[in-house]
């Protein structure tokens, strides 16, 4: 608590070695967002019906350069309340950094120094409490969920960082907890969702894939929070733009990995809504890169999905609503090879100290090769779960299968 209590108090500071204060466009942009407020943690309990609050649980570059047109999104019956065409609002964003203030904290933002042809800066996102961003989309979703919703237990279908996020708000909220996930899922990542009190229903990739797409599963009951395809939780991976716009000036360009779009895509909104010269790109692995697919064929495409160490990312598809809302926000997608991700990851441990996951290091590997341009570019190191036994290997100058 120490440690975490000591990153927000950093974080919160409005001066830092190296960092410029907005300038006054982007200020007034800004103007009128108080900022996190602070919740006691019964606030939270206390939107559950006494009989739930004590069940224990079971189980988120410069002016002038061409950018994409503006293209309806798919109206969804997940579309919750916004119109077919709008981006994620700023006041849900703004909103989200309020609700989720006593969940997740506000991660550092510091400079890569390494020789590359943009100045790299890294928003370390592995340092949230369960080693990953996805934290603040699932505590945003649930902590704007009815309260007879969250009663009846949540649930979720997730590689593993998203599982943790679900896993460790409904523990905080003391309600049930299941998660359907891949049995490909790293053992690293299975042991923290059962740490935290997730009850795992490990099945084939196929078979989480369609469970993760149709959002059913017999057997299973609560609510079903999905790690992407979510306004709710877009919003609160959209609070990573608003800290990153703070904490850095003149942000050029903005990486993201890309699983399903929801990181990216909630960054995206922040950033287009407060600073629209400065561009957001989706990162990618070659082994599994359906976004870069999709755009090169102007629709979703099936493509062949190898799994590697990079298990954050890649699947056999971009979702159509997600791929209607990517494509209206962000520039491109920068695809990188497994090598490549995996010197990304040695780079961070060996000149940093900085552990990330093969997702996380996927947006420096992009930067590293000049696919992102030159300025001021932040990677988002999503994420730090990686099993000991692959990094060991990575550092050995090894590719983990």
């Amino acid at each position: 608590m120490g440690i975490r209590r000591d990153v927000r108090r950093r974080a919160r500071c409005s001066s830092r070695p190296g960092q410029r204060s907005l300038r006054t466009g982007d200020r007034a942009c800004l103007a009128g967002d108080p900022g996190p407020r602070r919740a006691s943690a019964s606030r939270a309990r206390d939107r559950l019906p006494p009989r739930t609050r004590a069940t224990t649980c079971r189980g988120a570059r410069s002016a002038g350069r061409s950018r994409p047109p503006y293209i309806a999104r798919a109206k969804c019956a997940y579309d919750r309340g916004r119109g077919a065409s709008e981006v994620i609002p700023l006041d849900a964003i703004r909103a989200a950094r309020q609700r989720i203030a006593d969940a997740a904290i506000r991660t550092p933002l510091v400079r890569l120094e390494v020789d590359a042809p943009c100045e790299i800066w890294l928003k370390l996102e592995n340092l949230q409490p369960i080693g990953s961003f996805k934290l603040r989309g699932a505590a945003n979703r649930m902590l704007s969920a009815p309260r007879n919703e969250l009663a009846r237990g949540v649930w979720t279908a997730s590689a593993g960082n998203m599982a943790q996020g679900v896993a460790y708000m409904a523990r905080q909220l003391g309600i049930a907890c299941s998660v359907v996930i891949p049995d490909t899922a790293p053992q690293a990542k299975r042991a923290a969702i059962e740490r935290l009190g997730g009850r795992l229903v490990p099945v084939p990739f196929a078979e989480w894939f369609e469970t993760f797409r149709t959002r059913k599963r017999a057997g299973i009951e609560g609510l079903f929070i999905h790690a992407f395809s979510d306004d709710a939780v877009m919003a609160g991976n959209g609070t990573i733009g608003l800290e990153i716009l703070e904490d850095l000036d003149g942000v050029d360009a903005i990486v993201a990995p890309f699983g399903g779009g929801g990181l990216s895509c909630g960054i995206a909104s922040a950033i287009r809504q407060l600073r629209p010269r400065a561009h957001v790109y989706a990162a990618e692995v070659d082994t599994s890169a359906p976004f870069a697919a999709a755009l090169a064929a102007g629709a979703p495409v099936t493509i062949t999905h190898h799994p590697t160490f990079v298990d954050g990312i890649g699947g056999p598809f971009v979702f159509p609503e997600m791929f209607a809302l990517a494509r209206q926000l962000l520039q491109g997608s920068l695809v990188s090879s497994v090598d490549e991700v995996a010197s990304a990851v040695r780079l961070l441990a060996a000149r940093s100290r900085i552990v990330a996951e093969g997702a996380g290091g996927a947006s420096v590997a992009a930067a590293l090769s000049g696919k992102a341009g030159t300025g001021k570019v932040v990677c988002v190191v999503s994420g730090g779960n990686i099993d000991s036994t692959k990094l060991a290997a990575i550092l050995a100058g090894e590719v983990p299968n």
